[in-house]
């Protein structure tokens, strides 16, 4: 409250001890705030101090300034959590958990990582962000610890926090991992890291419910993921000049999209292009025999199987905000305008998009 600098002097002023009435004693220098910015945190009205509460260890708090036992000790300024809702944390956190017990808990007695963090520990420190709704990045998820936590506190507060997980498919070493190598060939996973992580989502996320069945409004808590890889995009590349193209070449570039794409393939790459949430539910429907998805209810529909006026009718009658196909979807150029001029007619408003 003092200025920390002794050849610095502030305003000059006496602040009595709301206990025992004296001055309280403070170095050879001034305050820091002007004694009506002093009074008003303090909660100073006609030179009475007007709540004054004693704590536990028999020091003071009136309004915003705290004081000691006595008037030997100069005041300081605080803040309450109930008035800013968050909280700094320590420099170092004490937690009685350990999180190899809990990963041993949900594979039978098996801990498959070493030294996985605990759920305690990323609970502290998702809940010092006071928001229910924020989403949570852990890059390096290794045992997806972060997505146990989230749940679990989900599971606590009834918060609505979401929790992408980044994980690299890492090699498990079958003479030095030799359980965790066992697991995975035992339940036809690929042996590496990021098989058992998200294994050990799903297995907490059955924890939760089991552990808190009793507890109103559990079922509606959200205990699943999507998970998404990354991979080469689904065009071709094409680096060629005009006198380096031949028939054969030609013919390959009928259709630019690699062969070995599939509709959900294409789909995806639609959603981050246009910047849809890759977490938004995906429906896909069997309309006149062909594939036809559905993201977010209708904000986003894609087929890309072979259009026709019957399908392209049905799909008009949902007014999706958008549709996308392929150009392998057409069979003539003059196809892809009468679709565009259908949706004009049946769904105005739906943006239409060929890739």
């Amino acid at each position: 409250m003092s200025w920390p600098n002794a050849d610095t002097f502030g305003p000059r002023y006496e602040v009595l001890h709301p206990k025992t009435g004296k001055p309280v004693k403070i170095p050879e220098r001034g305050w820091r705030w002007k004694q009506s910015t002093f009074n008003t945190a303090a909660g100073i009205e006609d030179g009475l101090y007007k709540d004054i509460i004693e704590r536990h260890d028999g020091s003071f708090t009136c309004g915003g300034i705290w004081f000691a036992k006595d008037e030997h000790t100069q005041p300081s300024s605080i803040t309450f959590l109930d008035d800013v809702n968050y909280f700094l944390l320590r420099s170092i956190l004490s937690l009685k958990s350990n999180g190899g017990i809990e990963v041993e808990d949900l594979f039978q007695q098996k801990n498959y990582f070493s030294y996985p963090k605990p759920t305690l520990l990323i609970k502290s420190l998702i809940k010092s962000i006071s928001l229910k709704n924020e989403l949570v990045l852990d890059f390096f998820a290794g045992s997806s610890t972060t997505a146990h936590a989230v749940m679990d506190l989900n599971a606590e507060d009834n918060g609505n926090r979401k929790f992408v997980m980044v994980q690299l498919n890492e090699s498990i070493n079958p003479d030095k991992q030799k359980d965790a190598y066992k697991f995975c060939l035992d339940n036809d996973f690929e042996p590496n890291i990021a098989e058992i992580s998200k294994e050990r989502i799903r297995r907490a996320g059955q924890k939760i419910l089991a552990d808190n069945q009793d507890k109103d409004g559990i079922e509606d808590l959200d205990i699943g993921f999507r998970v998404l890889k990354i991979d080469s995009t689904n065009m071709k590349d094409v680096y060629y000049t005009p006198d380096n193209y031949e028939q054969a070449t030609l013919d390959n570039l009928e259709s630019h999209i690699k062969d070995d794409r599939t509709g959900e393939d294409l789909l995806f790459q639609v959603m981050l292009d246009w910047g849809v949430p890759l977490s938004l539910p995906i429906e896909v429907k069997d309309i006149q025999g062909s594939l036809v998805y559905y993201v977010g209810m209708d904000s986003l529909v894609a087929c890309f199987d072979t259009l026709t006026t019957d399908l392209i009718d049905e799909i008009s009658k949902d007014k999706p905000l958008k549709f996308v196909s392929s150009e392998l979807a057409i069979a003539h150029d003059q196809d892809k305008t009468n679709i565009k001029a259908r949706f004009a007619q049946l769904s105005p408003d739906t943006q239409v998009k060929f890739i």
